[in-house]
């Protein structure tokens, strides 16, 4: 068979299959923008950990390292590019004051304005992902060559803090009767613009990643209180 498929590729296919649930959930029907959240902040997770698990391999041969890390791109595109694209979708048929249908024939230039723009920005947002992605493929192998060892330091901002920024966009969602949605694309914005600036942000180390952890715990928790209140 093609492909590897030892414990170091694991929490990969686990983030690439909760993505995929996640889009589903998102689109399907009139969208669940809040259910599809959660498999972000479970891909997240897999995310945090995998390459540490990974090295904890250490008799990888060259083509292992370079799999784990194409693979590890791939999913993250999906995860952190795709999903939240598609949650903002979600949100749009859902949650927005646009989604209502006979709002499109009202003669209201902005009725037909604001969802062009924010299909725009989806688009322009997981470009900058796939762009951002690639070039960190083609720097990371130069640096192995030159370097070797783990980086230090990223240039930009790393594709998978979506899968913080974006539930927290939609914890504020459900703190508040107003619609957000467009504030949404508003800081999708932001944050494609910041995969593909150029400014160093350290990589955080074990104790890090546990405080990254434990945000994304508690913007799970908050959700899934707010959620049964919700329901209740």
């Amino acid at each position: 068979m093609l492909g590897f498929y030892d414990y170091t590729m694991v929490l990969t296919y686990m983030s690439l299959l909760s993505a995929g649930l996640g889009i589903f959930t998102s689109l399907s029907g009139h969208g669940h923008p809040y259910i599809g959240t959660f498999f972000l902040l479970f891909c997240g997770l897999c995310d945090a950990f995998d390459g540490k698990v990974a090295r904890t391999k250490k008799d990888r041969t060259e083509e292992q390292c370079k799999f784990g890390i194409q693979i590890d791109s791939l999913s993250d595109l999906v995860a952190f590019g795709v999903l939240p694209a598609c949650i903002g979708l979600s949100m749009l048929w859902k949650v927005s004051v646009f989604s209502s249908v006979p709002k499109m024939h009202t003669g209201n230039a902005l009725d037909f304005i604001a969802p062009v723009l924010c299909f725009m920005v989806m688009m322009l947002y997981v470009l900058a992902a796939m762009i951002r992605l690639a070039y960190f493929n083609v720097q990371e192998e130069i640096r192995q060559k030159e370097e070797g060892g783990v980086r230090k330091y990223y240039q930009g901002l790393p594709v998978t803090s979506a899968s913080l920024i974006f539930p927290l966009v939609m914890l504020l969602q459900f703190l508040t009767p107003k619609d957000l949605t467009l504030a949404y694309f508003g800081v999708m914005v932001i944050v494609g613009f910041l995969f593909l600036y150029k400014f160093k942000v350290k990589k955080p180390g074990l104790k890090g990643l546990l405080g990254l952890v434990l945000i994304g715990a508690i913007e799970f928790a908050i959700m899934i209180i707010c959620k049964f209140v919700w329901n209740h």
